[in-house]
């Protein structure tokens, strides 16, 4: 023990030091800023030229702004309050344009007293869509129903809806958020049905039409039991046929039969009354809804290794893709008239719609492909190996893995064909952007307005497509099943 030396006995502390604080600069704010902004040269030449972007941007339109002016009758008055408040040479926004013309570049020129008419048929699509969006989060669910159902009521008593109507709004979306808690899955017969009633309480009209629509895939429904003892093909064939058969010429003069011995019509409303968000919305939401079935069964083809279903596919594809949106809206308000026969009536908006849905189909085909070419070879070999045929492979084992993988690219086309509808304009409909300011600007008391239009139909914009971007995101991380 005494020949040890004393270094070479290891120092073990039986105490232990007081925490101390960390240094300055790896703590708090400062940390974060280190972190964030100036974690090097480049990070910090961007942060000093973004700082200066946005002082640039507040130093030239915060007074813009902050002269803002709500309550005023026309473009002159808001210039008469500027001054006298802020001094000559003062400038400000005059919002008030959007105070007097909201319901402009909400309805376009939709009648004023049924305006609760399409404040009915946008709070129950919430019904429609919550099943589908939303079919794994009750608490979600539960939260946009309840808000639906609360703005909706509000807004329907706020705009004189009739009574019977209030109470009809009431019962369904009361009884869809109660049915939600318990059996979700029922609501999915509401969104099944809720496109034909939405297109008649937009409308209007006799409810016979849309009534012997629903007519057409029962008797295709029916017809493919009956043949199918025969000829599975065949059951096909018919179980596509009738309802065709149907719709083109026995569904018209039963609607009218049916209406004349029990009328069960509203006021209708022309095409041309349609404007502003009323139809944006209208086309947006029938284009993402038709396009992405439309763009899966396309996707399908062009993969296929039929080779006329592939050549078919290919050729409709690259044709939409290499023509602009414009062209295709013109041949549906000009030329496909020429292509009916004599007297045939063919909406405008319907037009405009299938155009839409078909260009934007096009690009959602590109798409899903792209997930499909994504997916590992094993994927397909593995459903061959349970013995699926080719339809139960694609529902079950492919589909699901490459519409997840492709959730990004799709949300964008859905968000890209809502900003198109803006194009609209073009063929003679109010869009909210240019048509529907123009209107407003027509009038002497609003003459010259310009960047206000603009920045509220931007805004609004915004805000839909932000929505639809978030639930993407929300999308993809509750369908992660990576490194799990």
């Amino acid at each position: 023990m005494s020949e040890t030396h004393a270094q070479t006995v290891p120092f073990v502390r039986d105490t232990m030091l007081p925490p101390a604080d960390p240094p300055v600069r790896e703590a708090g704010t400062v940390r974060w800023l280190r972190q964030n902004l100036f974690s090097g040269p480049l990070n910090t030449v961007l942060t000093v030229l973004g700082v200066l972007i946005v002082w640039f941007l507040v130093s030239h339109f915060w007074d813009w702004f902050a002269h803002s002016v709500w309550n005023a009758g026309s473009l002159a008055e808001c210039r008469r309050i500027i001054a006298e408040t802020w001094g000559e040479g003062a400038r400000g926004a005059c919002w008030a344009v959007i105070r007097e013309r909201w319901n402009q570049y909400v309805f376009g020129f939709y009648p004023v007293e049924l305006y609760w008419r399409p404040t009915m048929t946008f709070g129950l699509l919430f019904v429609a869509l919550a099943p589908v969006l939303f079919s794994e989060s009750a608490a979600i669910r539960r939260v946009v129903l309840g808000i639906a159902t609360v703005l909706t009521l509000w807004l329907m008593v706020t705009l004189n809806a009739p009574a019977l109507w209030l109470v009809f709004a009431a019962a369904v979306l009361i009884g869809a958020l109660l049915i939600s808690e318990r059996r979700p899955a029922w609501l999915l017969v509401f969104s099944v049905l809720y496109p034909l009633m939405g297109v008649w309480f937009l409308w209007g009209g006799s409810a016979w039409g849309p009534a012997m629509v629903l007519v057409g895939p029962a008797l295709g429904w029916l017809a493919w039991r009956l043949v199918g003892r025969v000829s599975g093909l065949l059951a096909t064939v018919a179980a596509l046929v009738v309802p065709l058969v149907w719709w083109t010429l026995f569904a018209g003069d039963a609607a009218r039969d049916a209406e004349s011995l029990v009328s069960l019509s509203i006021p209708a409303v022309a095409s041309d009354r349609f404007g502003g968000f009323l139809l944006s919305i209208t086309i947006g939401v029938s284009g993402i809804a038709m396009s992405l079935p439309l763009g899966i069964v396309l996707a399908l083809a062009r993969r296929s290794d039929m080779v006329l279903v592939k050549t078919l596919a290919v050729m409709f594809i690259e044709f939409i893709r290499g023509v602009p949106l414009i062209a295709l809206l013109f041949v549906a308000s000009l030329l496909l008239n020429y292509f009916l026969p004599p007297g045939t009536t063919f909406d405008i908006i319907l037009r405009v719609i299938i155009m839409v849905t078909l260009f934007s189909a096009a690009y959602m085909a590109e798409v899903i492909r792209g997930g499909l070419a994504a997916l590992p070879r094993g994927q397909y070999e593995a459903a061959d190996a349970l013995g699926l045929d080719y339809w139960k492979a694609q529902r079950l084992i492919v589909l699901p893995q490459a519409l997840k993988i492709s959730i990004p690219g799709i949300v964008s086309t859905f968000i890209g064909m809502f900003k198109d509808t803006t194009l609209v304009t073009f063929v003679g409909l109010y869009d909210p952007l240019k048509s529907m300011s123009d209107a407003v600007r027509a009038s002497t008391s609003w003459k010259g307005i310009y960047w206000e239009p603009y920045i509220f139909v931007g805004f609004i914009f915004f805000l839909i497509c932000f929505g639809m971007s978030r639930y993407s995101m929300y999308l993809e991380r509750r369908l992660a099943r990576d490194h799990r």
